[in-house]
Formats: C-alpha cells, sequence, structure tokens
C-alpha cells in the first residue's frame, strides 16, 4: 500500500499516543432508558487501531473458536432503524445493523486481543494516495457480488458517492461530498439522476475508482469506512423507498421489513466470505423484533427462556432498575457486556435561538448533571465530561471553566445573577427529550433547576426513533435537546469539525447547536492543515476550550454501556467503534 509520510505519521502517533476507543458511527441512540447505576466500573479494555496491508485485506474473517454454522439468531430492541440506507447512516445502531448486508470500500478488522485495522473490504487494501492524500486511488477484489449475483464494479462505487448529493439524501456524512464539491456540495451538483456524473470520481475499469479532492485528506481512507459511503446497487436503486429495504452486498439480505415491528435476514447466495475480511457469517437467519423497551429486555434476558436464548440487543442496555443485581449475580456474568463507549453526552443549546452568551452561561451553570446522571445510572452511566472530545481522541483536554466538577448539581444561584445581570429572568427555554420514562424524570430534574435559576420551562416530548430527525431541522422549535456524538476516527477533526463548522448548518446536518462563529471557522481550517498529529491535537484542545469559554453548549457525561444477552449464543463481543453489542462474530451454540 502507497501512504503519504503524513498519513504514516498518523497513524504511529494514534499507536504511540495510548490505547485509543473510536467510533465510525458519529450519533448515539441515546438508550438512557435502560442505563446504569451508581455501581462501580469496570476496567475499560482499550483498543488501538492501525492500518492494515493486503494481505490484512484477504478474506475470510478471522475465525470465532467454537463458532458454527446454521440457526436463527433473535434480536429485541426498542426502535426500528430510523435509516437503512447507507447514505443516511449516521446513528450508531443503523450502522451496526448495516454491517450485515451494506459493504464500504474499507473496513476494521479485529484481532483476538481487540485490536482493530484499517483494512480493504470491497477494495484490495485501505487504498493508494501519491500526491498526500488528494488524490485516492482504489482497486476492487475479485468476487464481490450484488446479491442477484451481478459484480460490483466501479461504476457502483461512483454511484453510491454521486447519490449522497441528492436531495432526499439527510443526516448522513457529508466529509467526501464537501472535499470533492466544497460546503455548498447540492449547489455545485444535484445527484446522478439527470444522467450527470462528478468528474473527480473516475472508472478507468471496472475494477479500478479513482476520487481526486479539491485539498489533501490524507484519512479519506477512514472516511470511506463509514457505512454513510457503503455501496448502493444503480439497477435497484429505489431513491427515498431504498432506505426501507437496501439490496444487499453483504452476507444477508432482508427478506421483510415490517415498520416498527420487525426485519428478517437471510443469507446472501452470492457474498463470498473469502472476499470478506470483517464479516463472519454464522447464523442462516436473523429475526429482530421492535417495540420491546429496555427493562423488558433486561428481565427476558434474565430470566433466558425460550427464544430469548438465542436472543441480544443492539440498543437496549440495562434497565437501571437492574444494574446491581445484574453486576451482583454470577450466572450472568458470562454473558454481561460492559465498556466504555466513544460517545460525549451533550445537551444542545440552539444559537439560533439562544443568542445571548450570558443566557447560555446561566444555562451550563444551572444544568443539573448530578441529578441526570443518577437518574440515568449514576457513575456506571458515565463521567462527567469536562470537554466537548472524549477522553479516546488525540489531543483531548479536561477543561472546565464553569466549574462544573465542583458543582455537578447545578449552581442556580450563579445562573440566576447571570440572568438578572442580562436583564433575561423568565426567558422561556423549550426542552425537547426523548419521551421514555426515564427522560421523563430527566426533563423534570432540568425543570426543577432551570426554573430555580429564573427561566421559563417548557417541555415537549418526541417520538424515540424519530428523534434525531426534529433535532436536526434548522428550524426546530426547541432551545435545548440532548445528544450524543463520537470521533468518526480518533482526532480533533472528526470530533469537532462536524459538529461545530458552522459552515455546515443544514437540515439533516449534524451542527445541532447552530454555531456559525467565524473565529471557530477559521481556527478549524488552520488546525485540519497541520501535518504533526500531536500539534494538531493541541490545536483541536484549543478549539475544545473556545467553544466551551463561549458556552455554545453542555457537555454531560462520556458515556458507558452494559447489556445482557441470552444463553444461546456465543461470539458476542462488545464494539468499541459503536458501544454496541457487535453482531459480527455471533453464533448459534
Amino acid at each position: 500500500m502507497k501512504m503519504s509520510s503524513r498519513k504514516s505519521r498518523l497513524a504511529a502517533a494514534i499507536m504511540v499516543a495510548g490505547a485509543l476507543t473510536v467510533t465510525t458511527a458519529c450519533s448515539s441512540g441515546h438508550s438512557n432508558e435502560s442505563a446504569k447505576t451508581g455501581a462501580s466500573k469496570a476496567p475499560v479494555t482499550a483498543t488501538t487501531i492501525s492500518v492494515g496491508t493486503a494481505e490484512d485485506s484477504k478474506g475470510p474473517a478471522i475465525a470465532e473458536p467454537g463458532a458454527k454454522k446454521g440457526g436463527t439468531v433473535n434480536m429485541i430492541d426498542r426502535d426500528d432503524f430510523s435509516h437503512l440506507d447507507p447514505a443516511m447512516v449516521y446513528m450508531n445502531y443503523n450502522a451496526e445493523v448495516s454491517l450485515l448486508f451494506t459493504r464500504q470500500l474499507t473496513g476494521y478488522k479485529t484481532a483476538a486481543d481487540g485490536s482493530q485495522k484499517l483494512v480493504g473490504d470491497l477494495a484490495t487494501d485501505t487504498g493508494s494516495t501519491t500526491d498526500g492524500g488528494k488524490t485516492w486511488k482504489f482497486t476492487l477484489k475479485d468476487g464481490v457480488k450484488w446479491q442477484d449475483g451481478t459484480p460490483i464494479t466501479s461504476a457502483d462505487i461512483k454511484y453510491s458517492i454521486e447519490r449522497t448529493y441528492a436531495s432526499f439524501v439527510k443526516g448522513g456524512p457529508t466529509y467526501i461530498q464537501s472535499w470533492i464539491s466544497g460546503d455548498k456540495y447540492r449547489e455545485a451538483y444535484a445527484g446522478p439522476y439527470d444522467g450527470k456524473g462528478l468528474d473527480a470520481i473516475t472508472t478507468p475499469d471496472d475494477k479500478t475508482v479513482v476520487i481526486a479532492f479539491q485539498d489533501a485528506h490524507p484519512d479519506a481512507n477512514f472516511t470511506l469506512a463509514m457505512t454513510g459511503y457503503g455501496v448502493v446497487s444503480k439497477a435497484h436503486d429505489t431513491k427515498e423507498e431504498y432506505d426501507k429495504k437496501p439490496f444487499s452486498s453483504g452476507p444477508y439480505q432482508i427478506t421483510e421489513h415490517v415498520n416498527d415491528r420487525s426485519l428478517d435476514l437471510e443469507r446472501n447466495p452470492n457474498w463470498d466470505g473469502a472476499t470478506d475480511p470483517i464479516r463472519n457469517a454464522y447464523p442462516d437467519k436473523w429475526h429482530m423484533t421492535f417495540g420491546v423497551q429496555a427493562q423488558q429486555s433486561t428481565e427476558r434476558f434474565m430470566a433466558d427462556n425460550g427464544d430469548d436464548k438465542n436472543a441480544f440487543s443492539f440498543h437496549n442496555q440495562v434497565h437501571t432498575t437492574y444494574i446491581d443485581k445484574v453486576k451482583a449475580d454470577e450466572k450472568l456474568k458470562s454473558r454481561t457486556l460492559e465498556g466504555l463507549t466513544p460517545y460525549v453526552d451533550y445537551y444542545y443549546i440552539n444559537n439560533t435561538r439562544i443568542k445571548d452568551q450570558k443566557v447560555r452561561e446561566a444555562l451550563v451553570k444551572a444544568f443539573p448533571h448530578q441529578q441526570t446522571r443518577q437518574l440515568q445510572g449514576g457513575t456506571s452511566y458515565g463521567d462527567y465530561a469536562t470537554s466537548y472530545m472524549s477522553p479516546t481522541v488525540l489531543g483531548y483536554e479536561s477543561y472546565d471553566p464553569f466549574d462544573v466538577l465542583k458543582k455537578p448539581q447545578g449552581d442556580t444561584e450563579a445562573a440566576k445573577k447571570l440572568l438578572t445581570d442580562a436583564n433575561a429572568l423568565n426567558t422561556t427555554i423549550v426542552y425537547a427529550y426523548n419521551n421514555t420514562p426515564v427522560q421523563q424524570k430527566v426533563t423534570e430534574a432540568i425543570r426543577t433547576n432551570l426554573e430555580a435559576a429564573g427561566f421559563k420551562f417548557v417541555p415537549h416530548p418526541l417520538d424515540s426513533k424519530t428523534y434525531y430527525d426534529a433535532i436536526q431541522q434548522v428550524n426546530n422549535e426547541f432551545d435545548l435537546y440532548w445528544g450524543g456524538w463520537g470521533a468518526d476516527w480518533p482526532t480533533g477533526y472528526t470530533s469537532l469539525q462536524p459538529v461545530w463548522d458552522g459552515r455546515a448548518i443544514a437540515d439533516g446536518g449534524q451542527n445541532y447547536a447552530h454555531v456559525n462563529d467565524p473565529e471557530i471557522n477559521a481556527a478549524m481550517d488552520a488546525a485540519v492543515k497541520i501535518a504533526d498529529p500531536v500539534a494538531q491535537g493541541k490545536a483541536w484542545a484549543a478549539i475544545d476550550k473556545k467553544l466551551q469559554d463561549k458556552a455554545y453548549s453542555i457537555p454531560d457525561v462520556y458515556q458507558r454501556s452494559l447489556s445482557l444477552y441470552g444463553s444461546g449464543l456465543g461470539g458476542v463481543k462488545f464494539d468499541t467503534l459503536a458501544g454496541l453489542q457487535s453482531p459480527l462474530n455471533i453464533y448459534v451454540k
């Protein structure tokens, strides 16, 4: 593999900097209904990540000891997947299920010791660049096919990227689009449906695709591992309808999808494991059921009866009520997973509506971190966040300008003084929240503090399945709302740029707080050009501090996870890339 010196240094620096947890699915699904109590935290087994070779990119995937093929795996979860069209996938649980039927140019291979390598998925390796990352070349493997047996070609890769420009595609990543066509990429190109293509993506032959960016992006091969750039079949593209039933390039294909009720998968006979270094496909079928709340799923996993013995859950964690009992039960330990997720929880302040910095500072000061954390599981739910970046990110520095660690319960008196000085007492705060039992209690804790600080509080419940769709609207009518975020790979760039770059504000975008600060934008532009990864990390840490100083939003906790699965399954592992249970090695015993 040809690799620029900057990419080599970055990969090396990631390894040297320590054990870093990474994520490829930026938005978290807020499974707080099933969060944890104040039990002590288990040691975190962190991972390192490196860039693999062409040899590493060959299939089959690393076998799971003792695994066998056959049977049906059940999955029980609170919500249906909000998106299955790769171009619109940015949620962690959407990305996790997509591993079963969507492939990308690159992906992550996990070794037995938990270390991870970026490898070629559809591609023979992780790509090559001879100009520092401005132009990337990928070669497709022999034998990669769609579910109907037709070959996956370079034209499919080109088309899949082009359709991310389409107006109906909302909520997915925008890195590649903006790198090719600029921040206003949809004004530059409307997608492939009028027969026009992107000149920046060329296909010299059926196996070769070349992508040219406006500037150097030495991490583009990491970007292309995101589900958002998964391959889509032009011949079977149903536009908006594709989101319900994508055409498979992976080991399984969708046989039936009943919205909000169930999703059924069976083997894709044209997937060849010899081409795939990432996915083991042990079960014959997957049956996924939705509408199961975390308390129900916890009770069912603990009882371990019938079909539930062969069940797991992407999203549902152990319900608060049962955390201590689960942790104390020796019989459950063998099928309990706990780990640090890569997400930072925030309470985003809508800066379109709350323009006065003093009002935002009052919100930060008054926020009841201690109370809301306890309702969602105490210390096992997460550690208080003192940065907009996770501790797993290169360049992370703890910073606490509003003394959250000194008064995690909130300082309502200081907040009220800020409002009084700003002549802003009785400012109305419309708070949008996931309408689940735990979040209803969290909302009341927030109400108590904000009203004590002098705010007028108006709660606004939202459906959990479409929660992100609602808060991602630029003209939403909310002032404060929760959101989780994790880096797409462990640098400050993917931690901060997608969320805080003011030039990326759009419906379906990731700048939930609608921050458009020219100083921050310029600092981001400068930081991304710094070649040395350690120096670049310091630049992102400085940006993080500026964001906190201006009280643009409220960092809350660094998330943790605790989950159960049935005794009839083997190979169930915690995916540190997404902070969820992984399907890749699961088998029926």
